[in-house]
């Protein structure tokens, strides 16, 4: 039996993906059971022939696709790992507009689901102050990172927004139920939040200084 040379590989590698056995597999399952049955065959042509140069190749390919399957493991596996919310992350996996979290927010607080409510209300805050660049979009912010963060520019609601973040925290991982009154303070907050303009750099310089 001759060796594969390339075109025809891509050309086994075509037929093979295409099989209807294939049709519900997931793409990656797909790849990896062709690169396992290729190397397979690959090695069974090596040794065939007795040559212990083809061996040799035989394992050297086997080596270099071992490392390439390993390397696209490694990237899935750290891309999951970013695309992923971080355990007291502030937003799920999907990314909405602080138009859409406030939406969200009024019609929960409309069903009466306060915690809910007030959780889509600070996702509006720290959402609106990402947008207007007064704080990083940072994957994963806690609720604390975000009032830290937001006092750097605004000063003034440094505590409201510690205690924003509090209730945030009490209704997400304390147990703590959501009431109107929790989320009629958050909206306050949120619509003066809106209206704010922060501090200039200098002057937030100057203070830090003091």
């Amino acid at each position: 039996m001759s060796p594969i040379d390339r075109e025809e590989a891509a050309r086994k590698a075509a037929e093979e993906l295409l099989k209807p056995e294939y049709a519900k597999e997931a793409l990656f399952d797909r790849i990896y059971r062709y690169i396992e049955q290729f190397l397979g065959d690959l090695i069974d042509v090596a040794t065939g022939g007795g040559s212990a140069g083809g061996v040799i190749a035989a394992i050297v390919i086997t080596l270099i696709l071992v490392g390439i399957i390993a390397l696209i493991v490694w990237r899935l596996r750290k891309t999951a790992r970013r695309n992923a919310a971080a355990p007291g992350g502030l937003f799920g996996a999907r990314a909405l507009s602080a138009a859409e979290h406030r939406q969200a927010a009024e019609r929960l607080a409309q069903e009466g689901r306060w915690t809910q409510a007030v959780q889509e209300r600070l996702r509006a805050i720290a959402r609106d102050l990402e947008e207007r660049a007064l704080v990083d979009g940072m994957p994963g912010r806690t609720a604390d990172e975000l009032a830290a963060e937001a006092a750097g520019a605004l000063p003034a609601f440094a505590q409201e927004l510690a205690a924003a973040a509090r209730s945030f925290d009490d209704v997400t991982y304390g147990g703590v139920e959501g009431t109107r009154e929790a989320y009629e303070t958050m909206t306050g907050l949120d619509e003066r939040l809106r209206q704010a303009r922060p501090v200039p750099l200098a002057t937030a310089a100057g203070e830090g200084r003091a």
